[in-house]
Formats: structure tokens, sequence, C-alpha cells
């Protein structure tokens, strides 16, 4: 597997420098870690925001550079005689020569994206579950990590930068797999990480206020998610499903071509698909009715809340639309967990505890109204905010939680940079603008706050850690410390006296 190095300039549309196009290099692999890049590769050079790539050129074997005018012009005074790509922007066209050099894998399988703030991760464990349960080989990309028919593959990012990515999906079309589900993030799509990909579908979850630390306005950030619809894209997909339940989901489905409407309710804006007849049974798991065009579809949802509904519909619509068996997809969501996301932790205690992801305010809200149903008793939630991220989600996250539960606890996140007593207050202040809301306390230490929040809660009430989900770490500064919300659960309801049930098979 090898491409030519005028291929490479042909298609990026560059500048060669220290070459002769006849000489022609063959060009075997593609990354930005000079470290780790093996012979016979193309280093992509970027700009960063401390140091540009081209000043670690000379840590690596690469064949050859790409990079961009000031790369080039450090290449030449390290004296640096490998031949030199040279284009104008260089993240605008890694996506493309990736995929070249490894002969574009994403058209050796069915590509699904779901990119949205919410529900990415667990539409995508629904997928997952559903396609393996249909017989499909399986790949899975997203923030829990990434899978190969559940295998872990070890990858850094959300959604990989470009080269990483599509040297994965190599991996992946090497390895037999027929379909890979993964979550597409606005920074992906903005910075073009998964340009060159060849997707079958693009699913929209929906869109609340969140990343605007990196999006300038919530408009900045609904266009970022809408390359994956515009007509002109170049990463739009085949077919587009798009949940029509909020305004920028019918915005959404106005921009793309002929997309299949999905409603997370019994009726809603022409949906092609929607939901009816929800039950939801005493510990949380819902029953419910998928129209399927003219099909009906009964369906088993293990997960609780309304917000996994259109999830579970998202995902069956999906289904449907690459041809697999929707009925054994079906059955596959219905064994489906996924870690962090509402999550039951359960030592036998008599009141519900739940760990889940939820990190921004209309999360926040959502899995507070889910518990409120399960409950006819108190609500207690522990939260807190990312620092060196998106500030104006801080207080009305305090305000969604304060609306909805009796007691707040408002703890660190993972502060990283910035001084975590300032995130706290945010929340708080937040918190404290909701007239007759909940009790506010305000504890830094989060080993300290879930064990106050288990130590507060009574027979019938409901406790919830949100926000780092499925996380194991804590990044204080620049050190990630070990921590599981869900091991500090347990943890918390043994001091309580509550032990998980055991047994032992002959």
């Amino acid at each position: 597997m090898a491409t030519k190095l005028s291929t490479l300039v042909d298609l990026a549309g560059g500048r060669l420098e220290n070459a002769d196009r006849s000489q022609d290099l063959l060009i075997h692999d593609i990354g930005l870690d000079s470290s780790r890049l093996p012979e016979g590769g193309l280093f992509a050079a970027l700009p960063g925001t401390r140091t540009h790539g081209a000043r670690y050129a000379h840590n690596t074997p690469a064949a050859a550079i790409l990079s961009d005018e000031t790369g080039a012009k450090i290449l030449r005074e390290q004296g640096d005689t490998r031949p030199v790509i040279i284009v104008e922007d260089v993240r605008a066209i890694l996506g493309v020569l990736a995929a070249e050099i490894y002969q574009h894998p994403s058209r050796e399988f069915t590509l699904i994206g779901i990119t949205g703030t919410s529900g990415k991760t667990t539409t995508s464990y629904l997928l997952e579950a559903g396609l393996r349960k249909a017989g499909c080989s399986v790949g899975l990309i997203g923030t829990t990590g990434t899978r190969i028919n559940g295998n872990p593959v070890d990858t850094p990012l959300t959604t990989p930068e470009a080269p990483m990515l599509q040297h994965l999906f190599r991996h992946m079309a090497d390895s037999g797999v027929t379909h890979v589900v993964m979550e597409v993030s606005s920074h992906a799509l903005a910075l073009g990480r998964v340009d060159g990909s060849a997707f079958d579908v693009a699913v929209f979850s929906n869109l609340s206020q969140d990343h605007l630390d990196f999006h300038p306005t919530m408009e900045d950030y609904f266009e970022a998610k809408a390359r994956f619809f515009h007509p002109a894209s170049s990463v739009r997909a085949q077919h587009s499903i798009i949940c029509v339940d909020d305004d920028w989901g019918q915005r959404m489905a106005d921009i793309a071509i002929d997309p299949l409407r999905v409603s997370g309710g019994p009726q809603h804006h022409e949906a092609n698909i929607w939901v009816s007849d929800v039950e939801v049974e005493p510990q949380g798991g819902q029953n419910f009715l998928l129209h399927l065009g003219a099909q009906e579809l009964p369906v088993h949802m293990p997960l609780p809340g309304a917000f996994n509904i259109t999830n579970a519909a998202l995902a069956l619509a999906t289904a449907a639309t690459v041809g697999a068996d929707v009925a054994a997809v079906a059955s596959g969501i219905a064994e489906v967990a996924v870690p962090g996301r509402m999550e039951r932790i359960d030592q036998g205690q008599d009141f519900i505890a739940v760990v889940d992801y939820a990190h921004k305010p209309a999360a926040v809200a959502a899995v507070l109204d889910t518990l409120r149903k399960q409950t006819e008793k108190r609500i207690g939630i522990v939260l807190g905010a990312g620092g060196d991220r998106d500030k104006a989600k801080r207080p009305m996250m305090g305000e969604a939680a304060a609306q909805r539960a009796d007691l707040v606890i408002i703890s660190d996140d993972n502060p990283r940079t910035e001084d975590p007593a300032t995130i706290r207050e945010a929340v708080a202040a937040g918190a404290r603008q909701v007239h007759q809301g909940a009790e506010i306390r305000i504890i830094g230490d989060r080993h300290k706050a879930i064990r106050e929040l288990v130590a507060w809660a009574q027979p019938g009430d409901a406790v919830i850690v949100a926000g780092k989900g499925h996380e194991t770490g804590q990044l204080i500064g620049t050190t990630t410390h070990h921590f599981d919300d869900r091991e500090e659960m347990r943890t918390a309801l043994e001091l309580r006296g509550f032990q998980a049930a055991t047994g032992k098979e002959d």
C-alpha cells in the first residue's frame, strides 16, 4: 500500500520543494506525531498555538514533509533537504491526503456518523449492540473509546485526527468490519478530521449550549454540525437522519437533502418515524411502539429517560436505512448498557443511585426530569463544571439543577488550569437565582461531596452524580488523578453499610 508523492502534490494543490516529480517517492503512512511516524511516511507539520510542528521534523524518519509556508521556512533554516509539499492550509487537505494514502478504506464498509450535543454516545452504543445482534461486524469510535466487535483499540480523541482516523479505518476494513459507527464532534467537523471519509449515513440528535469556548456563538456551533448535512459539503453523507424535536433539528432538516425525520414523541413536525405507547417500568426501563413507515415495532429500552427513547428511535431509523434487520437490532438494544449514562449503582440500598455524564444545562435538566418520574420523594445531585471550557454554561447548569433537585452539591469536575473555587462559584451563582430552589452546598473535594450526597439520601429518594460519567480520571492543573464517580458512589454506599450481593458457583 503506497501512494506516489506526485499524486499527493496534485491532490493538495501544493508546491513541491527539494524534489523532482520524476523521482516520485512512494509514501506509505501519514501522521502528526514526529516520534511515531515510520520510515516511508509523510510528516504533517501543522502550526500550533505555541510552536510549529516543523520544528520537530528532525525527530522523524519520514520520507517527506507536508507543511505551510511558515513550516517550509523553518525546515530551510534547519537545513532539512527532504521533499516538502507546501500548501496554504495543512489541516484543510490532511483528511483527503490521508484517505488517499490508506486507499480510501471508508468506501469498504458502511460508515455511520452521529453528531449533536447530547445522545451521541448512547445512540452509537445502541447501534453497535443492535447491528452486532443482526450479524454485522461492527467498529465503534467515540467518547468512551474505540472497539472492533467489542475489543478495545487505543485512540486518544472522540474523533481522532484525520491521519489516525484513516489509519484506523484501514485497520477496520482489513479486519473484515462491515459497519463503523462513530461519534462526530463539532470540533472534528470544524477542524477537518473527518474530511476524506465516505459517510453513508449522518445522524443529528439535538443542539444545546456547549463548546462555546471553541465556537464563538451557537450559530457557529450549528454551522459546524451542518457541514455533515449541507448539500455542498465535501463530507455530506448519502443519507441524513435528523431528530426534529427541537428548533435546531427542524433547521437542520431544512438544510439536508430528503432527510429522514425522527421524533421521540407520538407525532411531531411531520416526522417519518415516531414513537407512541410509552410505558415506564418501576426500575426505569421503558417499552414503546416505534412507527417506522408502515411498520409498527415494539421496543424495549433498558435505559431510563425520554431522551433515551429518542436515541433508540434514531438508532433503529439508522438500522433501517442501512438495510439491517430492524427487529434483530431492537433485540440487541434491549440488552444494551452504556457506561456512565444513567448508570444505576446498586448495593442493595433503599434509594436510587445513578451516575451520568451530564455536563451541560440541557443534559442536567433531562437527567433530573427522568429521576423525578422515578421517585415521589427527594432528589439530590453532585455536579460541577469543567475548567478551561465554556464559561457561560456554568450558571445555567446550576440553575437547571436547583430548579429540579432538593439538594445541589457543587463540587469540582475537571478544573484543569482554572481556579476551582471560581468555577464552583459560577455554578452556585446560577443555582442561587432560583427562587425557593434547592438547598445548595459547596464541597470542592469530589470524594467528600459524593459521600455527603449518599449520607443525605433516605428511603425512596434518588441521588445522582453528574458530569464525569464513564471517566476514570480527574484533571487538576495539568495532572490527571485517578477518579471514577462509579467507584466513589459504591464506596459511599459501603460506608453506609450497603453491600452488593455476591454469590459463588460450584
